[in-house]
């Protein structure tokens, strides 16, 4: 797949990346979710989350506030965002895809 985007620049490609992400927007180096689920959804969603971001090396943020699941994703130092955090970001996507899915 990387041929597809051998003409382009990194940055193109997590932004069109990052396009593909509903949902999804941009906070400096960091993107973000909120989503609306309960308390026993946001408790699959975290673990599913935890998984995978052990798997990429990665420390998302997720915080419950108010019946609300906030994600973000991202540097904390202000790096850039990377392929790995673009591709955390698509997993959780998925994940809650499953955690909300009717049974």
């Amino acid at each position: 797949m990387r041929a597809l985007w051998s003409g382009r620049t990194r940055r193109d490609y997590l932004s069109d990346a990052l396009t593909q992400l509903s949902g999804w927007t941009r906070e400096g180096c960091q993107i973000k979710r909120t989503l609306t689920i309960d308390d026993s959804q946001h408790a699959a969603l975290t673990e599913r989350i935890k998984v995978v971001s052990d798997a990429l090396h990665l420390q998302p943020e997720i915080r419950r506030l108010d019946g609300h699941t906030q994600i973000r994703v991202g540097c904390r130092n202000e790096g850039p965002i990377t392929e790995g955090e673009i591709a955390l970001a698509a997993r959780i996507e998925d994940a809650y895809r499953t955690v909300t899915a009717n049974p």
